[in-house]
């Protein structure tokens, strides 16, 4: 591994241990509670002042409406298939296997973080909630809030469209980021911080040493050579 590979994951992970840190150490959070608040307060009160709000909010946050993210990915990462050559389709296929692994086994190691708080619904008295307001069983809050699960599958998603797929691919998984994270905060199920601070720092740390090593590629390479099906490479 080249020295200024390795300089980078130190900063990456540097700089998700201080993002950590200066959300946990601070009494009450520090800054970032103010930050919190405001966001969820923001959005809290519009609910009420604006029924439309509060219904795509709660259409959003409904447990079936998590299928439109897994298909705005599984479209992007259809577009990059489709143009692809069969051999090359299939380490897209082993890349998809390792992308689910990482992810599964980088939210558990995320929940081991000496963190536990309720959602913003759950944490102050005299709020809103989404699914009373509208009668929709949305998801509008969580005893356990931290760090996001949710935005945490899409930032790990967007990483890898960086690493595998290059930039352009991973600006479109960027947006994708934002547009399905962002209901959880709109509906109170998560802090603005569970996500920006949680789920960021975690990534920033983990992913660093598997991404920017031959550790996925190794795990990748594995799973191309020994999938069952065509186009296996020559031993």
């Amino acid at each position: 591994m080249r020295a200024t590979r390795l300089v980078t994951i130190l900063l990456l992970n540097a700089l998700g241990v201080v993002l950590f840190l200066s959300w946990y150490l601070p009494p009450q959070h520090g800054f970032w509670f103010g930050i919190d608040k405001t966001i969820f307060y923001g959005f809290n009160n519009q609910m009420v002042t604006h029924p439309l709000f509060a219904l795509i909010v709660a259409m959003t946050n409904f447990r079936g409406f998590d299928v439109v993210s897994l298909l705005a990915m599984g479209l992007l990462y259809l577009s990059i298939w489709r143009q692809e050559t069969p051999p090359a389709r299939r380490r897209m296929l082993a890349i998809g296997i390792t992308m689910l692994l990482t992810a599964v086994i980088l939210n558990q190691l995320g929940h081991l973080l000496p963190v536990k708080h309720s959602s913003p619904t759950l944490f102050f008295e005299n709020v809103h909630r989404v699914s009373e307001l509208t009668g929709i069983p949305a998801k509008d809050a969580s005893k356990d809030s931290f760090p996001g699960d949710h935005g945490m599958m899409l930032i790990i998603f967007a990483c890898f469209m960086w690493r595998y797929f290059g930039f352009r691919r991973f600006s479109i998984a960027a947006a994708i980021v934002v547009l399905f994270s962002l209901p959880r905060v709109m509906a109170g199920a998560h802090w603005f911080t569970d996500i920006a601070v949680g789920s960021l720092s975690v990534v920033l740390v983990g992913l660093s040493w598997w991404l920017l090593t031959p550790a996925s590629d190794m795990l990748v390479n594995w799973f191309y050579r020994n999938l069952p099906g065509k186009y296996k490479p020559a031993m």
